[in-house]
């Protein structure tokens, strides 16, 4: 990945969460970090490393929690003026990956399910991300020796939701390649498929095999939902991998069946890929 890994921030536990992941996101990209908040005074720029002074200290917080964890990070904070949804869905247009904040698990009137990040995923030209404000770290590795959770161990799988009958290289390139950084395995999750699963499995993923053969695949046919059967593998996984299609209906952006089911119920960080 090139480009910049931007996130928004307002200073929830949500955002905080969903910073703290960019940040570890953008490290291993190789990618600057762009925290952006939305609203209030006029848009100022600054150096994550250089002069600190003036900043609101919400943000200031953040910036140092962030440097003192992730050394090496290259990054800046903005404060833009507007609506949330337009301002951070321009700010997505310019990154390879924008990162929000979600309250997480049921909430009827949650970040997922109406407001500010559904919009936002449902209107954004690049991949979204969505981090529950309890995600931590140490949740998306495989446990050690005494059964925990652990930062040194190996990374769980990454979780992609495709649909064998129309599958979009985005989707799975931008799973594979999320797979490859983490050094570990990728999970897909299909519906049925004709001819068959395993020759369908065959020619979607041979090739994005072949271009990154260190990742272990394992393909998993769903019986019944999918989106279902992609929340619940999410428990076990370090990212989970959704599509959505870009369309405009005369109701307005639309995020689709499979992607909705899995926002509402997933735990671990969600990616929202647009493909045509």
């Amino acid at each position: 990945m090139s480009g910049v890994v931007a996130v928004g921030f307002d200073g929830s536990p949500e955002s905080l969460a969903a910073a703290d992941w960019a940040a570890r996101e953008a490290l291993a990209c190789e990618a600057p970090l762009r925290i952006v908040q939305v609203g209030g005074r006029p848009p100022y720029d600054y150096s994550l490393f250089e002069d600190t002074v003036g900043v609101v200290p919400m943000l200031r917080a953040a910036v140092e929690a962030l440097t003192d964890r992730t050394a090496g990070l290259r990054g800046s904070v903005e404060r833009l003026p507007g609506q949330a949804v337009p301002a951070l869905v321009d700010v997505s247009r310019d990154a390879e990956l924008l990162v929000l904040g979600s309250q997480g698990l049921g909430r009827t009137t949650g970040l997922l399910l109406g407001s500010v990040a559904s919009a936002v995923v449902a209107r954004a030209e690049r991949p979204v991300v969505l981090v529950r404000a309890d995600a931590e770290a140490a949740r998306e590795r495989l446990a050690d020796a005494s059964g925990a959770p652990s930062a040194t161990t190996p990374y769980r799988d990454v979780v992609v939701g495709v649909d064998f009958g129309d599958p979009d290289d985005t989707v799975l390139g931008f799973a594979f390649a999320a797979a490859c950084r983490r050094a570990a395995g990728l999970r897909v999750v299909h519906g049925p498929s004709l001819p068959g699963p395993a020759h369908r499995s065959a020619d979607v993923l041979g090739p994005w095999q072949a271009k990154f053969p260190g990742v272990e695949v394992t393909a998993e046919t769903a019986i019944g939902d999918v989106g279902e059967h992609v929340a619940d593998a999410s428990r076990d996984a370090s990212l989970v991998v959704v599509g959505r299609r870009r369309r405009h209906a005369r109701l307005g952006p639309h995020i689709g069946p499979v992607a909705d089911t899995v926002l509402r119920h997933a735990w671990a960080p969600v990616a929202v890929v647009p493909h045509d």
